[in-house]
C-alpha cells in the first residue's frame, strides 16, 4: 500500500494527537476500495490501493486550498458479490456495507467532525454508499462528500481510452503500472475477451461478461498520461469540494424574515 505523510493519517496519530487534530481538522476522508479479482494481470487489491494512494493526493494537495484534511485508514473490503466466484474475491452483503459505512460515520461525527468525504475506487460500492450517506446526514447531521474518483476523469479517460476500458482494462492497469509497477504480471496483460453484453439485466456476475475476468485491453496502458490525469483530477476534485463548501455556508446561512 501507499506510504502516507504521517500527519495526513489517522492510524499514524495517537490519540492525542488525534484529538487536536480533530480540533482544526476541515474534513476527515474515508478511502474505499474492496478485495476482488482484477484479471489475470492485477491483484485483488487494485481498487484498495487506488483508494488510499489517490486519497493521499487530495489529503497532500488540500493545504493549497486552504483545506485540512485527515485521512481514515482505508476501508479495503466492499460490496463485490458480482466477482464472488473468482477465488480470493471478499465481499460484505449490501447490508453489512451500509452498516458498516454508517458505523465509521457515526464515529466520526461522536468525536466532533462535521464533514466526512468519502473517496470511492470500486463501482459495486456506489449504491451502498448512496443508503449510508442518507442515514449519516439524516441520523448522524453529517455532511457527507461523495467523489467517486472515475466520474472526475471519465471525460479525460474516454478521450484516451474510448469506452471499453472497465474492470481491470486500460484505466486501471495505467493506475497501478503508475504507483507499483511490479505488481503487474506484464506476461498476462492480454486484450479482454468479452463473453456476453446484457441490455435489460441489471445484475450480472462478472464471468458472464469476460472471459479473463476484466473488461478492455490493458496492452494500451498509459501510466504517462495516467500520471497527468491524477494530478489534474485531484485539482478538479479539491475544486468542487471548495465549492461545495462554500455553496452550504451559503445555504446553511439564515435567512432575514
Amino acid at each position: 500500500m501507499a506510504d502516507p505523510a504521517d500527519t495526513y493519517w489517522l492510524e499514524n496519530l495517537t490519540w492525542e494527537e488525534t484529538e487536536d487534530a480533530f480540533q482544526t481538522v476541515d474534513i476527515v476522508a474515508l478511502p474505499c476500495g474492496s478485495t476482488e479479482q482484477h484479471s489475470t494481470h492485477l491483484p485483488l487489491s487494485v481498487d484498495s490501493i487506488r483508494a488510499e494512494r489517490l486519497t493521499n493526493e487530495i489529503l497532500e494537495r488540500a493545504p493549497a486550498y486552504d483545506l485540512e484534511l485527515l485521512g481514515l485508514p482505508t476501508l479495503s473490503y466492499g460490496y463485490s458479490e458480482h466477482h464472488i466466484d473468482y477465488p480470493g474475491t471478499m465481499t460484505f452483503s449490501s447490508e453489512t456495507y451500509i452498516q458498516m459505512i454508517v458505523e465509521l460515520g457515526r464515529c466520526v461525527a461522536h468525536h466532533g467532525v462535521s464533514t466526512l468525504l468519502i473517496v470511492n475506487c470500486h463501482g459495486g460500492n456506489r449504491e451502498p454508499h448512496k443508503l449510508a450517506i442518507d442515514r449519516l446526514q439524516r441520523e448522524y447531521d453529517l455532511d457527507v462528500f461523495y467523489v467517486h474518483w472515475t466520474d472526475f476523469a471519465r471525460e479525460k479517460l474516454e478521450e484516451r481510452f474510448g469506452t471499453e476500458w472497465g474492470h481491470a482494462g486500460e484505466y486501471e492497469t495505467s493506475q497501478i503500472e503508475h504507483y507499483y509497477p511490479e505488481r503487474v504480471r506484464k506476461e498476462k496483460k492480454v486484450p479482454q475477451t468479452r463473453r456476453g453484453r446484457f441490455e435489460a439485466h441489471p445484475f450480472s456476475y462478472f464471468h458472464e461478461l469476460t472471459e479473463e475476468g476484466g473488461l478492455g485491453d490493458p496492452t494500451e496502458s498509459d501510466p504517462a498520461f495516467m500520471e497527468r490525469l491524477i494530478d489534474e483530477t485531484t485539482d478538479a476534485i479539491l475544486d468542487a469540494i471548495s465549492a461545495d463548501l462554500l455553496t452550504l455556508t451559503v445555504t446553511s446561512a439564515p435567512t432575514n424574515q
